[in-house]
């Protein structure tokens, strides 16, 4: 239901003496009101009761009244020059209420959608470390989690938990690229975790702001400014430093993590040159899913060609492992897997990119500290020290990036 709120503006001046009305061209005619009119702004601003007017100088009422006219007395002789007019215009009926508690709401539901983020990622790393260390084969454990996630994506779509989309072939072709650097940069990420500890692997990664850079530049013709420059100054140090003192340091496990930051970051910028037009657009938890499907038909050829059938009962049994405690942290580890990634694309729906990179450089620095505690990882002064610098790169980095944004919005 909506209010008339009375706005002023100037114009031409109310005339000095009333009219009397000759004819329906010459009166304004409301209907009787049931409440109340308001004085208040176009803009929503606070608005004021008034009794209700009239639009007609006739002071005889009483005839008037029967048919729907009112009369208004006249006008006030100081007002005369203001050469204002009086309009009328619909504005919704809680235009002068207090704001409600919805963004109160909004900032539950988005700190909430971080908490889940972070947790996730933690369990993820955890048991995925865990299963990599008892079944050394990652090809086949990044093959498991993208089908289980495929699975989480159909029944999403079966129990119309969210709305199946339609898929022409032009986006398929469009998609194909992401969903296959997707797929290089989850199993490098496997492997790199598979030959390092954990906290050295996210340390490593720290670097994709080093290389969102370079191929931005190389691809996108978007050349970065000096302070962008000069943030990716500590973040590269800093890895090193780190890899100079890194105990559980290899060069397999050094260059997974680096070729996870090439093809993490080509997705990025794959995702801005070959974007579906913008009418068939897809949103990002859709585009997200169908990627994990399309990641799954590519990496099942590979993974039965490269590493076989080894995740059976009877293959584990005859490795001595124990089977049940296997699948089930592979079953959690997949799960986690999917969940942090969807959950990641959900807040990036209510928050912009620069807010994003902000809590995944927050999220990194939970998953390395929760990683060292949980694994006993020894970490020497000079390693904490470089991973601190890279660490603090990346934030500077993203500070930058969002200075930036908001001198291209103004």
């Amino acid at each position: 239901m909506q209010s008339t709120a009375i706005s002023f503006s100037p114009s031409i001046s109310l005339p000095k003496k009333p009219h009397k009305p000759s004819g329906s061209a010459s009166l304004c005619r409301f209907n009787p009101l049931s409440q109340p009119l308001r004085f208040g702004s176009l803009n929503g601003s606070t608005a004021r009761k008034i009794n209700p007017i009239s639009c007609s100088a006739d002071s005889s009422s009483s005839k008037l009244n029967r048919n729907g006219w009112i009369s208004v007395p006249a006008p006030v002789p100081e007002r005369e020059s203001d050469g204002m007019e009086v309009r009328a215009t619909s504005v919704p009926e809680s235009a002068g209420e207090a704001p409600k508690s919805k963004p109160m709401t909004e900032t539950m539901v988005l700190g909430s959608l971080f908490g889940l983020w972070y947790l996730f990622n933690i369990y993820f790393n955890i048991y995925n470390k865990q299963v990599l260390k008892a079944f050394p084969y990652p090809v086949t454990v990044t093959l498991a989690q993208f089908a289980v996630g495929s699975v989480l994506v159909i029944l999403m779509w079966t129990l119309n938990l969210y709305k199946r989309p339609k898929i022409s072939g032009a986006q398929l072709v469009a998609i194909l690229p992401l969903a296959a650097v997707h797929t290089l940069g989850n199993l490098f990420t496997n492997m790199s975790l598979g030959k390092v500890s954990v906290s050295f692997t996210h340390t490593i990664k720290a670097m994709e702001p080093f290389f969102s850079v370079v191929l931005s530049a190389m691809f996108l013709g978007e050349f970065p400014t000096l302070w962008v420059l000069s943030s990716l100054l500590p973040i590269v140090g800093g890895v090193g430093l780190a890899s100079m003192t890194e105990a559980s340091f290899n060069w397999a496990g050094f260059w997974s993590a680096m070729a996870s930051n090439l093809t993490n970051q080509s997705r990025n910028v794959l995702s801005k040159k070959f974007m579906v037009r913008k009418e068939e657009s897809l949103d990002n938890i859709t585009l997200f899913s169908i990627i994990t499907i399309m990641s799954l038909f590519l990496l099942a050829p590979y993974a039965f060609f490269t590493e076989g059938v080894k995740f059976t009962p009877a293959y584990l049994e005859a490795a001595g492992l124990n089977v049940n405690q296997l699948y089930t942290r592979s079953l959690i580890a997949a799960l986690c897997f999917h969940a942090y990634q969807q959950v990641s694309y959900m807040i990036l729906q209510r928050v912009s990119p620069v807010t994003h990179s902000v809590g995944n450089c927050v999220k990194r620095v939970v998953v390395i500290v929760t990683s060292v505690l949980f694994f006993r990882t020894p970490v020497s002064p000079i390693n904490g020290l470089g991973t601190g610098i890279a660490l603090g790169g990346v934030f500077l980095y993203s500070r930058v990036k969002r200075i930036k944004s908001k001198a291209k919005t103004e």
